[in-house]
């Protein structure tokens, strides 16, 4: 049975006292899944052992976000079927299994295999879960439910990240794989029991939607597609989050290029996970009641304006750290609202696939951001070009936002095939 038609909760009140468990749930499978953010950690030291290239170990980043991308479309159209706890519990399993396997690595075939592939399909099932949850049990809240859930998944490399940097002093890279495996299984296996939809018809108590405010008729996938606003969406989250990911996959090698220490680079992850997980949560609160096209033009316009800043002031290190936050704020702002702009214009029934189709934007700017990055280092020898470009995405992906027009204010226009 379909866990979204279940209703022994009722409609009601008893409902509503358990839709933290849910949550809670969310927030411990992202903040595994989170990890995923923190893999640069491992870059040097199999670089430094294997002989691999900058622009080898780079790709990694490229090959997991563009399959996390794709396996999500799956795992959306799984999630709309059975509900949260069976796609988790395949998310979990697989990450799990990507990291003990990754252990064992000796050349850059399994390095691609393990922590691009499996982790890259461990993400795409597991990460849909927490937004689609989150959003149904929330629709009174859901800017900052969502961003929550997402905000987890930001925070886990600020915790994961730093922490294996200390635990491969003493165990290498291979101990800390396999430490990671174990943990994770943990924490995915609890977040999977947790994890379930509201009953059919569940309305918060003492809620009501207002007219402006209230979702539109759930739209089909295939229906969505058609619409000029979802076309704008795409290319702006693609874009934006495109200069962003440049950054996360780059961030320790970058900050090490700059002069800093393994120990500074490696708390670089924290304050860029702090950065993110901020953006998640606070953006998300704030266009509840800002806007959610407002929110995201406001985080591309300080974007936009942070990267050239990030790499002129990059040796200086408390200006280091201010902005690489807010870069990372600002990255983080795109990932929680962009899913609850998919919610709120076209529902809650269809958003897994839905919300799937519009994530894979930024699958194409998981194969853009890392390329960029890797490609101009190798070819220049730093990475000023990179984040002027990065710069310049942002910029693209502002100008596409002008055109997204809320189907709550404006009809969405459907743009004539071919």
């Amino acid at each position: 049975m379909r866990e979204h038609a279940q209703s022994e909760d009722g409609a009601g009140g008893g409902a509503a006292q358990r839709r933290w468990p849910p949550i809670l749930g969310g927030v411990l499978l992202n903040l595994a899944l989170g990890m995923f953010y923190g893999l640069s950690v491992f870059l040097l030291p199999l670089e430094k052992e294997f002989g691999w290239t900058r622009e080898q170990t780079s790709w990694v980043s490229s090959v997991g976000i563009v399959i996390i991308a794709s396996t999500y479309i799956f795992a959306g159209k799984l999630y709309d079927r059975k509900g949260p706890r069976v796609v988790a519990i395949i998310g979990g399993v697989t990450y799990s299994l990507g990291y003990l396997l990754a252990s064992t690595i000796s050349s850059l075939t399994s390095f691609y295999l393990t922590v691009g592939l499996l982790l890259g399909i461990a993400n795409g099932f597991g990460y849909v879960i927490p937004t689609a949850v989150a959003s149904k049990w929330f629709p009174d809240k859901r800017g900052l439910m969502i961003g929550l859930m997402v905000g987890s998944y930001g925070a886990g490399s600020g915790i994961f990240g730093p922490l294996a940097a200390k635990l491969m002093e003493h165990l290498g890279w291979r101990g800390v794989f396999q430490v990671y495996a174990l943990i994770f299984f943990v924490m995915t296996m609890i977040a999977a029991v947790l994890l379930k939809n509201p009953p059919a018809g569940y309305r918060p108590p003492n809620w009501r939607a207002q007219a402006a405010a209230a979702p539109p008729v759930d739209v089909p996938a295939a229906e969505m597609v058609r619409t000029s606003t979802f076309k704008f969406l795409w290319i702006a989250y693609a874009f934006g989050t495109a200069a962003g990911l440049m950054v996360i996959s780059q961030l320790v090698p970058f900050a090490r290029s700059a002069g800093y220490s393994a120990a500074t680079a490696a708390l670089a992850i924290t304050v860029g996970a702090l950065g993110n997980a901020a953006g998640r949560i606070f953006s998300g609160w704030l266009s509840d009641r800002a806007g959610r096209l407002n929110t995201l033009r406001g985080a591309l316009i300080v974007s936009a304006a942070v990267f050239p800043a990030l790499y002129l002031l990059r040796t200086e290190v408390v200006a280091f750290y201010a902005l690489l936050c807010l870069a990372y704020y600002c990255y983080g702002t795109q990932l929680s609202v962009y899913a609850c702009t998919s919610a709120d214009f076209y529902g809650t029934r269809n958003i897994g696939l839905n919300y799937a189709l519009l994530f894979s934007a930024w699958g194409v700017a998981g194969i853009l951001g890392p390329f960029l990055g890797g490609r101009v280092y190798v070819a220049t020898g730093d990475y000023r070009l990179a984040f002027f470009i990065a710069a310049g995405a942002d910029l693209v992906a502002l100008v596409a936002l002008t055109f997204a027009r809320s189907p709550q204010r404006n009809p969405l226009p459907v743009l004539a095939a071919g």
